[in-house]
């Protein structure tokens, strides 16, 4: 699956406005959208999608968060797609990132960084099947 990754766009940059505007960018970037919902985690989905975090003292702080609001979920195609997003979105601080990043232009902080990605191709499996099955997938 190296050829796909997944990606969420919080519910920062959601209420912001931003949503179309990255997917305009993710898209600019040669990846394909190959399944996207916009969703609404609960308290109790956003811990378990951030259950590896759960000993973390940011883990309340985080799952509060991505509960606050609407997300986008998505699942990309590219090759070398998870690689790829990962320079595409910039460092998880704003502050680091790269300029023309989707974190420079559009992350309030760390803790409000406009988008998810994935770190590998396992999680990028686990990800997107978390929020997808596979007759949803195209």
């Amino acid at each position: 699956m190296s050829n796909r990754t997944f990606t969420m766009i919080k519910p920062d940059a959601f209420a912001s406005g931003y949503t179309g505007a990255i997917l305009k960018q993710i898209e600019g970037a040669g990846f394909r959208i190959v399944a996207m919902k916009l969703t609404r985690l609960s308290a109790e989905k956003a811990g378990e999608f951030y259950a590896v975090h759960a000993e973390r003292p940011f883990y309340g702080e985080l799952v509060d968060f991505m509960s606050s609001g609407p997300i986008v979920a998505a699942i990309l195609e590219k090759d070398n797609a998870v690689e790829d997003f990962r320079k595409l979105i910039g460092a998880t601080n704003p502050a680091n990132a790269e300029e023309g990043t989707i974190r420079k232009l559009y992350a309030k902080s760390v803790g409000e960084n406009a988008v998810h990605g994935s770190d590998s191709n396992e999680n990028a499996a686990i990800e997107g099947n978390f929020f997808f099955s596979a007759f949803e997938r195209i």
